[in-house]
């Protein structure tokens, strides 16, 4: 048999399109364009002889030779992580703590999942949550009562790095009932003669009223709920509309229990970020910690974007 042509980033793409599903969302995934990407699966078809991909199918599907080289890619990247988590234990030691906190209700359904698996990696590092509500959350940096926090939003502040993590799209959510469930979108004017049920957090923490409701003038009724589940039945009732990240509805919109609507013409977006100190940055586990949340969370939730 002719040398292998393969490489690592032929494996890194083969596992970004199997994940992402599209040409597009995997180039944004692997930061390469959408040209380079159709240049290495060609390259490989060329040197197999064989395609990779079942042709002119949405969501993209592999062939049987695309599969097995799919799980000769988990099982390779596997091992080159575990790897190279051993020489940065070599490297740097293996004692260390990662205390997170967090300022969104829903951020849950994807870190204790990643958690759970880097506390495989990583079971000497002590992994705690900072609980209640912080005004100031990078200040638990500066006064050493956390190591990283989750935000939506990014603040030029000396000492702090931001690690992007992922964009999703938050979804208005309107009972099966409601006369707005038979709109393609929701627009500002919609929210207004409606009561909006959200999270007891402060204004600036919700993207709904700081980018779209404010802006326009428009301010509903109000009334809040510490329980997502809550804030649903609220919803199904037609007590309310909300707006909720789509991957935290997921679950409820296959059974139709409510019905998510776009806010927007192009929808409303929103981002995660993880903020640390700069020493913090350079730590071996808090990197490998930001890459299990990235994989974690684009293998089991949907429509997430890449953040550069």
């Amino acid at each position: 048999m002719s040398q292998s042509i393969l490489e690592l980033r032929h494996l890194q793409t083969l596992l970004a399109l199997v994940e992402t599903g599209t040409l597009s969302r995997a180039a944004t995934r692997v930061h390469l364009t959408q040209s380079a990407i159709s240049h290495q699966i060609k390259q490989l078809e060329e040197h197999y002889g064989t395609p990779l991909f079942e042709r002119k199918t949405q969501p993209l599907r592999l062939s049987p030779a695309g599969q097995r080289l799919h799980t000769l890619a988990e099982t390779v990247l596997k091992l080159v992580g575990e790897a190279e988590r051993d020489v940065a234990r070599i490297a740097q030691g293996e004692a260390g703590q990662l205390r997170i906190a967090v300022e969104c209700h829903t951020c849950f359904d994807w870190l204790m999942p990643s958690m759970d698996q880097f506390r495989e990696h990583w079971p000497e590092i002590e992994l705690d949550l900072v609980s209640g509500f912080h005004a100031d959350p990078l200040a638990l940096l500066a006064e050493a009562k956390a190591d990283l926090v989750v935000m939506s939003e990014p603040e030029q502040r000396r000492g702090v790095v931001f690690h992007p993590l992922f964009r999703f799209e938050m979804v208005g959510l309107v009972s099966r009932q409601h006369p707005l469930a038979a709109k393609t979108f929701l627009e500002p004017e919609d929210f207004a003669g409606e009561t909006l049920i959200s999270y007891p957090v402060p204004d600036d923490m919700l993207d709904l009223v700081r980018k779209v409701l404010k802006p326009q003038g428009v301010e509903p009724k109000r009334r809040t709920t510490e329980l997502t589940v809550a804030i649903l039945q609220l919803v199904a009732s037609r007590r309310g509309i909300a707006a909720l990240p789509n991957w935290s509805v997921q679950s409820y919109l296959e059974r139709d229990y409510v019905r998510a609507k776009s806010i927007g013409r192009k929808g409303l977006w929103s981002a995660l970020y993880a903020a640390t100190t700069e020493a913090m940055a350079t730590s071996a586990y808090l990197r490998d910690f930001l890459d299990t949340v990235r994989s974690t969370s684009f293998r089991s939730l949907r429509g997430l974007l890449p953040l550069s």
